[in-house]
């Protein structure tokens, strides 16, 4: 069966401070965020990956840039955050696991590669870094069977950051997308997860990218931190 990949592309960015939406920022080696997130899909899943671009805002410069991608639209980009996002592209999904992904992160090509082992076994799993624990970052706990236990932004005694790059298997979509509906406008995507742990019992795994490079780019000094590894 075919990877169904999304890329969650739909917020505003501001703080960036880019007139673009941020999925389009221009990296050193002349390729845009979203461009290198394309080159790597393609890296690991071929050149026919099916990939599903959730947007909002600005939208036109996205589908002009990349027309070969499906599209779902979150008209209400200006006032919902990636849950919401997440919600409509899943609603959108054919039968199976997603693979997604925020719009702004910048990473080795090999971290896909490694995430395809779990997809092939349909586990749903949270890529994390462990070699730091910002407290800007979404963090995670695990439970004593090495499972994702809590996954936010507040999280105490974290074990690492999640990385922004994520799946949801087949026989756990339905409980994450009940979950998703749930949250509040302005939660994101991560809320859900840990609802459905919580409260539907899904097993999500984390998948440790430590040795390979992955930058959230919120800020300029992220966009730099990026530029180094591209």
């Amino acid at each position: 069966m075919t990877t169904q990949i999304v890329i969650l592309a739909a917020g505003m960015g501001s703080r960036l401070g880019r007139s673009l939406p941020k999925p389009l920022t221009e990296l050193s080696d002349g390729r845009t965020i979203m461009g290198q997130q394309f080159d790597n899909i393609r890296f690991a899943f071929g050149r026919d990956a099916s990939v599903t671009t959730v947007v909002g805002y600005k939208l036109e410069h996205i589908i002009e840039a990349f027309p070969e991608a499906n599209y779902v639209y979150n008209e209400q980009y200006d006032q919902t955050n990636t849950s919401k996002s997440l919600l409509r592209a899943l609603r959108a999904s054919a039968p199976g696991g997603v693979l997604w992904m925020n719009g702004d992160v910048v990473f080795d090509p090999r971290v896909l590669v490694r995430c395809r082992d779990l997809i092939d076994r349909d586990q749903s799993f949270v890529t994390v870094n462990t070699a730091k624990v910002s407290d800007e970052e979404v963090k995670y706990t695990t439970t004593a069977e090495g499972y994702i236990k809590e996954l936010s932004k507040t999280v105490k005694n974290a074990l690492g950051e999640a990385v922004g790059i994520n799946y949801v298997s087949s026989r756990d979509k339905a409980a994450l997308i009940a979950q998703l509906n749930r949250v509040g406008a302005q939660d994101y995507f991560e809320r859900g997860i840990e609802l459905a742990i919580e409260q539907d019992r899904m097993l999500v795994e984390p998948l440790d990218i430590s040795d390979l490079y992955a930058v959230e780019v919120d800020f300029a000094e992220d966009l730099e931190r990026a530029n180094h590894f591209v």
